[in-house]
Formats: C-alpha cells, sequence, structure tokens
C-alpha cells in the first residue's frame, strides 16, 4: 500500500528514492560493449539469441516486414498515429531555430550557423511494453531538424519480429532504417557501428538500466540526450479533486516498471487517504497489477503538506520531477512558480497519458532531478551550431593591438603576434 507522510516526516531528496537494486550493471554493460567492438555482427547475433530468445537471419528489417505490420495494424490505431504525428510535428516546428548575422561594425562580420547532426540512433524500448509513441517523439524532432539518416534499433519477439505497431509508427515518423536489435549492445551498434549497423553521430531514447549504462559509457565516442532513470510522477492535487482521477494518473506511470515513482502532494489528509483507498481499488484490474504493486508498494508516496498548497509547489520545485501534474482549480495561477519539472500537466482534466502519446509536446523528459538543469527532447537535440567571423584588412588593423594585449595578459606571446604580425613593416 502506499505511504502517506506527513510533510517533514521523509526529506525532499528521499520523496523519489528508489528501492535499491544492486547489480554490476556497469562492469556487464561494458563487458557487452567490447564485445560487439571486437566481434561486430557475430555479438549482436549472438546477444539476441541470449537475451531476446531470437535466432535471426538478418538484423536489418526489411521493407516487406514493415508493409506486413503496417497492414496488420488496425486502421483506427494508424488513423491515431497520424494525428498524434501531426499534434507532435506542429508543435516541435515551433522550436526550429534559425541562422544570424551581426554586421553593425564597418569591416566585421560574425554570426551562427544552424545544421542538423547528420546521423541519428534511436533507441525505442520493447521488452514488457512497446512503445509506437516513442518512435514518434524522438524521430520527429529529427526529421524537423534535417537529419540525414536515421536508424532505429529495437528489441525483437522471439519469433524474430519487431511489434507490428513498432513498425507502423516507424514508418508514419519516416524512420530511414530499422534493426532488430535491444540492449547494450544495441547502443554499442550504434556508436562503433558494425557490419550491418551503421555508426552514427547522436543517440537518443530511453531504455532500462543497461541502456542507460550503456549511453553513459559510449558518450564521446557518440553525443546522447540524456541518462534516463526510471519513469516518475508528481501530481500536486487539492482536496477539490476527484481522488478515482489522481489515483489512476499515479497509476499511469506506476505500471511502467517495478522502478517506477509515482508521488502525490496534497494539502488535504483525507483527500490523501481517499487517494490511497483508490490505488488499492484499482490495481488488481490492472494488466500490469504485478508491476504497478510493486512500484506503489517501494517507490509510492503521499506527503500532506497541511493546507498549504504553495508549499505543495515547492516541494515540486525541490524534486523537479520529470511529470507535473497541477490537479488544481486555475493551474495558470502556479505555472510561472514551476521552475523545475521536466512536463507540466494542467489542470484536473490533463492526465500525463496525454502528453505520452498525443498532444504533442515530447515524453522524453529528464529525470531523477535533472529538470534543474536539462530540457526534454526537442529539435535543439538534433542540430549543432557553427560559428564564423569575417574582419576586413582595416577592421583587424583597427583591433590588432587590443588583442596582442589580451593574449600577453595569458602569457600567450603567439596569440599575440598572430593578430599583430600582418601589420609589421617589411
Amino acid at each position: 500500500m502506499i505511504k502517506i507522510y506527513n510533510y517533514g516526516e521523509v526529506s525532499n531528496d528521499e520523496i523519489f528514492a528508489r528501492e535499491n537494486i544492486s547489480s554490476n550493471v556497469e562492469g556487464i554493460v561494458a563487458d557487452i560493449i567490447s564485445t560487439v567492438v571486437k566481434d561486430g555482427d557475430r555479438a549482436l547475433y549472438s546477444y539476441t539469441e541470449k537475451f531476446d530468445k531470437a535466432a535471426l537471419s538478418s538484423l536489418e528489417v526489411g521493407d516487406e516486414e514493415i508493409e506486413e505490420a503496417f497492414g496488420a495494424c488496425e486502421e483506427e490505431f494508424l488513423s491515431i498515429l497520424r494525428e498524434a504525428a501531426v499534434n507532435i510535428r506542429a508543435f516541435h516546428e515551433k522550436q526550429v531555430r534559425s541562422n544570424f548575422v551581426i554586421n553593425d561594425k564597418p569591416g566585421v562580420m560574425i554570426g551562427q550557423k544552424i545544421m542538423p547532426i547528420e546521423k541519428v540512433g534511436l533507441y525505442v524500448p520493447g521488452g514488457t511494453a512497446a512503445y509506437p509513441s516513442t518512435v514518434l517523439m524522438d524521430s520527429i524532432p529529427a526529421k524537423i531538424a534535417g537529419c540525414r539518416e536515421i536508424v532505429m534499433v529495437t528489441p525483437p519477439g522471439a519469433d524474430g519480429r519487431v511489434n507490428p505497431v513498432i513498425l507502423a509508427a516507424a514508418k508514419i515518423a519516416g524512420v530511414d532504417r530499422i534493426f532488430k536489435v535491444g540492449g547494450a549492445q544495441a547502443v554499442a551498434a550504434l556508436a562503433y557501428g558494425t557490419e550491418s549497423v551503421p555508426k552514427v553521430d547522436k543517440i537518443v531514447g530511453p531504455g532500462n538500466a543497461f541502456v542507460a549504462e550503456a549511453k553513459k559509457q559510449v558518450f564521446g565516442k557518440v553525443s546522447i540526450d540524456m541518462i534516463a532513470g526510471p519513469s516518475e510522477i508528481l501530481v500536486v492535487a487539492d482536496s477539490t479533486c476527484n481522488p478515482k482521477f489522481v489515483a489512476a494518473d499515479l497509476l499511469s506511470q506506476a505500471e511502467h516498471d517495478k522502478m517506477a515513482s509515482a508521488v502525490l502532494v496534497t494539502d488535504d489528509k483525507k483527500f490523501a487517504e481517499a487517494v490511497g483507498a483508490e490505488i488499492e481499488e484499482q490495481i488488481p484490474n490492472l494488466p500490469r497489477a504485478e508491476i504497478a504493486r510493486a512500484s506503489i508498494d517501494n517507490n509510492g508516496k503521499i506527503i500532506v503538506a497541511e493546507n498549504d498548497l504553495s508549499l505543495a509547489i515547492d516541494i515540486a520545485n525541490e524534486i523537479a520531477p520529470e511529470h507535473l501534474e497541477l490537479c488544481v482549480d486555475n493551474p495558470f495561477d502556479y505555472l510561472d512558480k514551476i521552475r523545475n519539472a521536466g512536463s507540466v500537466f494542467m489542470g484536473k482534466y490533463c492526465p500525463e497519458a496525454l502528453g505520452d502519446y498525443f498532444a504533442g509536446p515530447n515524453h522524453t523528459l529528464p529525470t531523477s532531478g535533472t529538470a534543474r538543469f536539462s530540457s526534454p527532447l526537442s529539435v535543439d537535440d538534433f542540430v549543432k551550431k557553427t560559428q564564423f567571423t569575417y574582419y576586413t584588412p582595416e577592421a583587424l588593423s583597427a583591433v590588432a593591438d587590443k588583442v596582442a594585449y589580451f593574449a600577453s595578459k595569458e602569457g600567450l606571446d603567439a596569440h599575440a603576434k598572430s593578430a599583430v604580425v600582418r601589420f609589421d613593416e617589411k
């Protein structure tokens, strides 16, 4: 059963503390990466058979399999996928940056170019659930940015095939190539390349602890979006909310995996108890009840900030949750007070699931308090910036002595000379 605390009984930095599962993830991942680097495709086939119980004849998904998957999906689902893609595209198109040039001094031109990262790798989780939403969320911004090639990796089922809904989403989103490989071995393949899987410049997308660790270990060889932890939600709600709604929203994250965290902060003790009772009522009816049960029992919490909703906002800012729901009347009264959150869901009729699938803002979000300094996945993640400088001889002559003087203060005489040598008398 979810635990209920009065504010102060548990410190803010422990509110999202999770059950500790000890394992040598770092060492296991390091071994997998080195094996993929050494053995290439052979390692990928071997790991796929070991971890996914799939004996593959080919790593890459062919056009025929994609078309079969598309045909196997209900037209209603395909229609919803397309509508979600439209919403996601409309939101992310607003993020596109422009080049700029500054030319306000005679003979001087400086500026910045925005260019797409050429080749990106998209990791799409498999395992206990399929995530076509992740395909849309992570590939559409890359398409908008203008990336030349999007390479997707995702684990196959034991039958050696990728879940049809994943392939359908990939076709709608415009993914270029798809490979049947998951886990740390997929990240290694994207980072270093194999005979089949091309080396990419950046890897994005969520995954389990092994995927997260692999992204951490290959960072520097390639860029990554973030090190994502287990999913988390913080709901701020007052007593005017329907406990059934809040319980359902908490469970929407608890069912992700046993390490997920679902937390409610409320200003009313009776409401807290009502939500706790609703959670117990709803869990047995969930197909993923075992996962939700473990998440709620080990990591779920309700914090009662008695008669003080502003304190609840302060708690949210200190925790910096991945998902923050403001289940209150007049939520826009509080929006400017939110400083740290991955994505904010406003009001009593805006469940976090709306953002997971359909509304348009991205669902790949900073976790584990990193919303204090990082942002949701966006078009910015798929571009790089190059700056340029141009000076005429006359413009350089006017400032060369200043540059040389600055360089001399750092003890870098060659720097200083390079600024004035062009004007030395022959």
